[in-house]
């Protein structure tokens, strides 16, 4: 499936969902299994596992982030967020950018050897290293493939700084190895909940934790000492940047005890530009022309709007006791709450 010849969002053009029994191998992935798993989570999934030659991955020299280096032990992701800005990178790999980056992950299954190897290598220097930047490494595949905990004993054991920026609650089944790993490294932690309206998120996230659930990982992880800084993005344009949904927001962020709220406006890169443009024009079209002006000029929205948008949720914060809210480029991934050094600023998106 190509953009150029989609007629339909896979809820209308295959509304089962349904994967072959022995799905191909993509021309990018020679040597790769491919499983699919008779479980309603994994319904009309295919799972690509590969042998991954690498797993640090150095981000581009003129990167607007400020970190160096990333691991993605995941390519594709089921959290289905239809704005994803990852989905172009399905393209790679002679996938598409719309219901193959939904439901056909590659999971590199020796990450966690990788990992251990790499960071031993003497050419290393012990960078900081970021996760959850391109797709989430906790989302649901990651309770069946397990390639987390060996990745953190890893980072624990070599006492390599990291950060994880998830929108998954199954970090928590981690926390005792980012509690052993902050005791020796700066460990860095944050979670994406742009909005609390549950029927928006059903409709815009339909594979996450609802933010609910989310924010109730946040307090957990608060009360185990770290200090979690939440990303609160994306602010869609007429569906979650009006001051009740802005309110509602912070109030719930602040009320799971986070330490700092960074709004971001959405932004829609190619791939993900026209998986979202797809399931606007179906679900709320009258907000078609309000788009086509806001993105004429590109990927983000206008600067007034961002602006303006940052000052409502600084306000909000403020007024909720959050006087941490970051704004413009200092997107904050907060550290833990240990005697390990603070943590460092990353953008995240």
């Amino acid at each position: 499936m190509r953009w150029d010849n989609l007629s339909a969002p896979p809820d209308e053009g295959n509304p089962d969902g349904a994967a072959p029994a022995t799905p191909p191998l993509p021309l990018a992935l020679p040597g790769a299994i491919a499983r699919t798993f008779d479980t309603p989570g994994f319904a009309g999934m295919t799972f690509y596992e590969v042998q991954a030659k690498s797993i640090l991955n150095r981000v581009p020299g003129q990167s607007r982030v400020p970190f160096e280096w990333t691991i993605n032990p995941y390519r594709g992701c089921s959290h289905a967020c239809k704005y994803c800005f990852a989905r172009n990178t399905h393209t790679y790999l002679d996938l598409d950018a719309g219901a193959d980056f939904d439901r056909k992950v590659i999971v590199k299954v020796n990450a966690g050897e990788l990992v251990r190897r790499e960071l031993a290598a003497p050419r290393w220097r012990g960078a900081h290293i970021a996760m959850g930047t391109n797709v989430d490494c906790y989302q649901r595949a990651e309770g069946r493939y397990r390639l987390m905990p060996p990745i953190i004993e890893a980072l624990r054991d070599f006492a390599n700084p990291f950060s994880i920026l998830t929108k998954g609650t199954l970090i928590l089944r981690d926390l005792p190895l980012l509690r052993q790993a902050a005791e020796v490294t700066r460990v860095g932690v944050s979670y994406s909940v742009g909005f609390v309206d549950e029927a928006l998120w059903r409709a815009v996230e339909p594979g996450t934790p609802s933010p609910r659930r989310r924010l109730d990982a946040v307090r957990e992880l608060t009360d185990a000492g770290f200090e979690v800084g939440v990303l609160m993005a994306p602010i869609l344009p007429g569906l979650s940047d009006d001051d009740e949904s802005i309110e509602a927001t912070v109030a719930a962020i602040a009320a799971a005890g986070a330490t700092s709220v960074t709004p971001l406006a959405l932004h829609l890169r190619p791939g993900a530009r026209e998986w979202y443009a797809h399931w606007l024009a179906r679900e709320f079209p009258h907000l078609v022309p309000r788009y086509r002006q806001l993105y004429q000029a590109g990927a983000y929205a206008p600067q007034a709007y961002q602006r303006e948008l940052t000052a409502r949720v600084r306000i909000a914060a403020r007024r909720h006791g959050l006087h941490r809210a970051e704004v413009g480029d200092n997107r904050r991934v907060a550290a833990p709450r240990t005697p390990a050094p603070a943590g460092e600023q990353l953008s995240l998106l």
